[in-house]
């Protein structure tokens, strides 16, 4: 037509890269199978750690797949998908993140592998659907169930998840940490099981080591007693949470007082600490012998408070004032006229403590507490950054375990099975999906093969044996990381639990699956060329900035 005689039409902005195609493909791929090769070997009890060091050389020193991501800086958008998976993984189920990435990594790269074969994307995506339906009904047969709060049972699941972190020096302590800050924060509603992990809270001390970690029936405030003549520890303490100033408020508008006489000031002043007194008193009188106030407490209301011999803390964080709520059973009120005797929550035991630099004070020997803390003690700050990490972790495994009663065998066993059965599966679909299916099956195989080669062994022999005993009906059989043999996991007290693995599986298929159906990538480029570690580290006519991932310009 003569409208386009020889013109080309140019739709897009100047400047706009645009990658069509095979190309955005490939290119897409190679990001994410980037992004799993470098957590990759952080997988299993024998992996590694990452040393992560950003612009202001702050450094995190760590083996847990969603913080390296979370820490890394990441340019391509291909890479950005995989990061979402394992946030969403840690955020839902608080393990399993970098099985998660590593399984999405595998999945790309046989996707990829297909797709040279000349298999259209939507026929593998449609497999991949089919073939991580299946995988989810499988892992709910094969399926441990545990009915009652198994004690032996929610600890081995602890020690699983911290078996692969670096502070497994210290895991048993860590494992019954977890377990007992777990079941106390329970809640159980006819058979409903909840445990809202943002209930234990964790306070950090450097000095000693990780085996001093303790778990405190109650709440430690990283607070100091108001005055020197107050109690420093108060046993069968009666506590009152107060959220407003115990001070004469000010009026909100500027008021002039004018006074003639200089004995009418002494009135006011005398005035002023009359009120205070009668707020003290009023505390007083119900009992109450700790005072803790979310806000302000004057210096004239501290002398009353150690005159009656009430121990006060101040400025306390409202995320700690419902903690000691939920730990004393006390009511946080906001008017003093309100507050009576029911309103007072229960400790045995409140004390001042000093420990290094900082002061605490510890509400603890709470009756029923449905909030406690946690210590960790470590020699540095890396050392306790980490422990909380992974207490975390342990943490929300046996939240998973407490609330679905259902756990699996570990070391690679549920991935062998998943591949064993779904090749199975596979071979009922017709034509391409099929294929699609079977490469699913193949790619569940990179956990036990990477948990195998992190441990120094023959990745290709030892998934040989696993597959074979798999073949046999024997599902729970894993590898000993330890010894190189193939054993049975749930009898070594190797586990983990059903909703990390199906998490897993889920979100890196599901963003296996997104990046697969990408075939046109536009990227707008602004208009100053900022270069550096973001530009030009990809290939030639690649995405911008595929190369500058968190400064590691080789890693693409």
């Amino acid at each position: 037509s003569n409208m386009m005689a020889g013109q080309p039409v140019i739709i897009l902005k100047e400047g706009t890269e645009r990658n069509t195609g095979r190309d955005a493909q490939k290119n897409n791929l190679m990001a994410g199978i980037a992004i799993a090769e470098a957590i990759k070997s952080t997988l299993g009890p024998k992996g590694m750690d990452k040393m992560l060091v950003d612009s202001l050389g702050d450094m995190v020193i760590t083996n847990d797949g969603a913080t390296i991501l979370d820490e890394l800086d990441v340019e391509h958008p291909a890479a950005k998908l995989l990061i979402q998976v394992s946030k969403s993984q840690d955020k839902v189920v608080g393990d399993g993140t970098t099985t998660a990435v590593v399984l999405a990594g595998e999945l790309l790269k046989k996707g990829g592998e297909l797709l040279d074969k000349k298999v259209h994307p939507t026929h593998i995506v449609s497999g991949y659907k089919k073939a991580a339906e299946e995988a989810q009904r499988i892992l709910d047969e094969i399926a441990l169930r545990t009915t009652d709060k198994d004690r032996e049972v929610l600890t081995k699941i602890a020690m699983t998840a911290l078996n692969s972190k670096s502070v497994s020096n210290a895991r048993e302590v860590i494992a019954n940490l977890a377990v007992d800050a777990a079941l106390a924060v329970l809640e159980d509603r006819n058979g409903d099981v909840t445990v809202d992990i943002d209930n234990v809270k964790i306070l950090q001390r450097q000095g000693k080591s990780l085996a001093d970690s303790v778990l405190i029936k109650g709440i430690a405030l990283d607070k100091e007693v108001l005055h020197p003549d107050m109690p420093k520890r108060v046993e069968n303490a009666k506590i009152a949470l107060i959220n407003r100033n115990i001070e004469v408020e000010k009026t909100e508008f500027d008021a002039e007082i004018r006074i003639s006489d200089p004995l009418s000031i002494q009135a006011f002043l005398d005035q002023e600490e009359k009120m205070i007194k009668e707020m003290v008193e009023k505390i007083a009188a119900i009992g109450a012998n700790v005072l803790i106030c979310q806000k302000g407490i004057d210096d004239l209301a501290q002398h009353f408070l150690a005159k009656k011999g009430i121990m006060a803390v101040r400025r306390v964080k409202k995320s700690d004032m419902e903690k000691l709520a939920r730990a004393t059973g006390a009511r946080i009120v906001s008017n003093l006229e309100d507050l009576n005797e029911k309103d007072l929550g229960e400790a045995g035991l409140v004390r001042a403590e000093k420990i290094g630099d900082d002061d605490y004070v510890f509400v603890e020997e709470c009756k029923n507490p449905q909030a406690v803390t946690v210590m960790l003690r470590g020699a540095s700050k890396y050392t306790t950054d980490e422990a909380e990490r992974a207490f975390i972790d342990a943490l929300s495994v046996v939240r998973d375990v407490l609330e679905d009663k259902a756990y699996l065998a570990g070391g690679g066993a549920p991935e062998a099975e998943l591949s064993v059965k779904l090749e199975q599966f596979a071979n009922k679909l017709s034509g391409k999906e099929g294929l699609a299916a079977k490469a699913f099956a193949e790619a569940l195989r990179i956990i036990p093969m990477t948990l195998a080669e992190n441990a120094g062994y023959d990745p290709i022999e030892k998934l040989t044996e696993l597959i074979s005993a798999h073949g046999k009906g024997e599902n729970k059989v894993g590898l000993n990381v330890l010894t190189g043999e193939i054993a049975d996991m749930v009898e070594m007290g190797v586990v983990e639990p059903l909703r990390v693995k199906k998490q897993a599986i889920k979100s890196a298929s599901e963003a296996a699956e997104m990046i697969m159906r990408i075939d046109d990538v536009i990227a707008v480029k602004s208009t100053e060329d900022k270069g550096g570690a973001g530009q030009g580290g990809g290939p030639p006519g690649g995405m911008p900035g595929m190369g500058g991932m968190g400064g590691m310009p080789g890693m693409m």
